[in-house]
């Protein structure tokens, strides 16, 4: 007995220090998603797609004990290759990571910029989504089918906007309208915003005659009746949402986007695949199933190595739309 009481105590010490740590969850810690200090850069001005995806990320990661504190801040312009560049040159820094998507791929070409995607760590595509098309709630276009008739008459007279440079989604989308709706591409008036948030102002002020955008980006507008949603780009219509697809208005072609998040270059195996589980458990969330549904983004994840594929893809992709285009 005086043999086995030490032990004994000694035992209950250890269930002491060891147990709460192996019982514990939602910490991070024991699921190895802990990142003190990360910080998630998002390319362009709050209020964009961008924007929305990493903050929405952040919120969901920390109320699901996935990791804490993870900052959030916007360095616009240039389409989101100022931000790229700014990624790129953070050589080995596992602790920062940056919202993207499409547009960036455009921007890339359309800017010419000297660094690319190629630059990066990529980590994860999250989100699939449709565009829309938006006019303000006092515009005289009622139906997709009265501003096509507007547009086919004078494309040059209809400015449209979109929160992405040329060769981003917002951009792309419109071009493939008017090219299905026998609109020479370059006659179109497109004008550029650094996100949603912009673009958003300049519908509402009738300094664009339509816009074009990420679905998710202006729901409280839609449903509060500041814009009236005149269609979805992508091919089928959107639950919840009053709108017909462009095939539905007669037009052969749809479109959709997507978002993800890359890293900076040089990060070791572990430094990335610690990434990588953060964003796989973040999907795997409750809180971030939630998000796809409140905000109509479709799931689209893709880790690692095929994200990268992917978005070898995609900037082929985009380069023979452009020239297709003749833009």
């Amino acid at each position: 007995m005086r043999l086995r009481t030490p032990l004994a105590l000694l035992g209950a010490a250890l269930l002491v220090l060891v147990g709460p740590p192996l019982l514990t969850t939602g910490s991070g810690a024991d699921t190895g998603t802990q990142i003190p200090g990360l910080r998630f850069m998002v390319p362009n001005t709050p209020g964009g797609g961008y924007d929305i995806t990493a903050r929405t990320a952040a919120k969901n990661a920390e109320d699901a004990g996935l990791t804490h504190n993870i900052e959030v801040f916007n360095l616009p312009g240039a389409g989101g290759t100022v931000g790229l560049t700014r990624l790129a040159g953070e050589h080995g820094n596992g602790r920062l990571a940056m919202s993207m998507g499409l547009g960036v791929v455009g921007a890339v070409h359309t800017n010419k910029s000297q660094k690319t995607l190629g630059d990066t760590t990529p980590i994860a595509r999250l989100t699939e989504e449709q565009d829309i098309v938006v006019v303000a709630e006092d515009s005289p276009y009622k139906t997709i089918q009265d501003l096509l008739d507007a547009w086919r008459k004078d494309p040059g007279k209809l400015p449209v906007g979109g929160g992405s440079s040329p060769g981003g989604p917002d951009h792309l989308a419109p071009m493939l309208m008017a090219q299905a709706a026998g609109i020479a591409p370059r006659s179109v008036n497109y004008i550029p915003f650094d996100g949603g948030g912009e673009l958003l102002a300049s519908i509402l002020g009738s300094k664009v005659a339509f816009g074009v955008s990420g679905v998710g980006e202006y729901l409280d507008q839609i449903e509060s009746g500041e814009l009236r949603l005149l269609a979805v780009t992508g091919p089928k219509r959107v639950p919840g949402l009053d709108a017909p697809t462009l095939r539905e208005a007669g037009l052969d072609t749809d479109f959709t986007n997507w978002r993800g998040i890359v890293a900076p270059p040089g990060l070791s195996d572990a430094e990335r695949d610690k990434l990588v589980t953060l964003i796989r458990k973040l999907h795997d969330s409750p809180e971030w199933q939630e998000s796809l549904k409140k905000n109509r983004w479709d799931d689209a994840f893709l880790t690692g190595d095929k994200f990268g594929d992917f978005l070898d893809a995609q900037n082929q992709r985009v380069d023979s739309v452009l020239k297709e285009l003749g833009l």
